[in-house]
């Protein structure tokens, strides 16, 4: 039994060791803390905190939204003009992590090392995005408080916006007012 229970204290405090940095999305719906995964995804963790850092995410929408798929963001302004970005981060896709509900991952064109500054998270199960024999969407991170400002953006209708030429648009724009890196435990 003093094994067990040894064995389960070890477990807990590697757990506990690997989390790694947090940051807290502050949006016109609520907050949302996120989890990043730098063991995974390290290149990509890179990338999103440096836009973290520079504070280009600040005043950002969350452009697209499908209840039970995705709500994706931080590429656009206000006034829905795309915001300027670094150079590509390679595609991590095959690290281990699975586009799960509650996952953020990045999103990308076609070209699977393609993805900047623009990310989603998952709403729903979304293995598909995961890849396989093709690459698929780097899963860098999952949400750790917040779970029901997720379900009242799912909430907010949608519709078509002329000014971006796509659908699931929503319609009371849902503003990521700041994100910022929060102290380590």
């Amino acid at each position: 039994m003093k094994n067990v229970l040894l064995l389960l204290a070890g477990l807990l405090s590697a757990t506990s060791a690997l989390a790694g940095p947090k940051v807290e999305l502050v949006t016109s719906l609520g907050n949302l803390e996120i989890e990043l995964n730098e063991e995974a995804a390290p290149k990509t963790v890179a990338n999103f905190l440096r836009y973290v850092d520079d504070g280009s995410y600040k005043g950002t929408l969350f452009h697209r939204l499908i209840p039970g798929f995705v709500v994706q963001g931080g590429g656009f302004d206000s006034d829905y003009e795309r915001l300027p970005t670094y150079d590509p981060v390679q595609n991590e896709s095959g690290n281990g992590l699975s586009n799960a509900a509650g996952t953020i991952a990045m999103a990308r064109t076609q070209d699977p090392h393609s993805a900047t500054r623009q990310f989603y998270i998952n709403l729903g199960n979304n293995t598909s995005l995961d890849g396989g024999r093709r690459a698929g969407y780097t899963v860098f991170g999952k949400v750790v408080k917040g779970e029901e400002v997720l379900e009242r953006m799912s909430l907010v209708p949608t519709g078509m916006s002329l000014q971006l030429r796509a659908r699931d648009v929503p319609e009371t724009p849902i503003i990521l007012e700041q994100v910022r890196r929060l102290p380590e435990d």
